[in-house]
């Protein structure tokens, strides 16, 4: 019994060990997220403390998830500022400020764009 109890442990270890792994991986996303990551105020810091989520509307704003929640929780909230800031017409994503003025517009150029923009922001 003793001499399967060190592989059984390691099989046991890596087995968890990639479970969380796949759980913190935050989903993947379409190119276009990165053109409208620029306008969204939610930002990860790296402090020597670990991560935190900053805010650049709200400088009182901070959040420290712990590391495996952290990109769940930086998308939840990207989610929430795209249903009330993000506006589909013609193709075009439009980037609305508090004022519900308009920012940018940014053109939808595939349709894994326009997939993407509906499944993750709800639009």
């Amino acid at each position: 019994m003793k001499k399967y109890l060190f592989p059984t442990m390691a099989i046991a270890l890596t087995f968890m060990a990639i479970m969380a792994f796949q759980q913190a991986k935050p989903t993947s996303k379409a190119p276009i997220y990165k053109e409208i990551q620029k306008y969204s105020p939610y930002y990860i810091d790296k402090r020597f403390g670990g991560l935190q989520i900053m805010s650049r509307d709200d400088e009182k704003f901070k959040e420290k998830p712990t590391n495996m929640e952290v990109f769940h929780r930086l998308e939840f909230l990207e989610k929430e500022w795209g249903k009330k800031h993000l506006k589909l017409a013609n193709s075009k994503v439009i980037v609305l400020d508090n004022n519900q003025t308009e920012i940018s517009s940014i053109p939808l150029s595939t349709s894994k764009d326009m997939e993407f923009i509906h499944s993750f922001y709800g639009i």
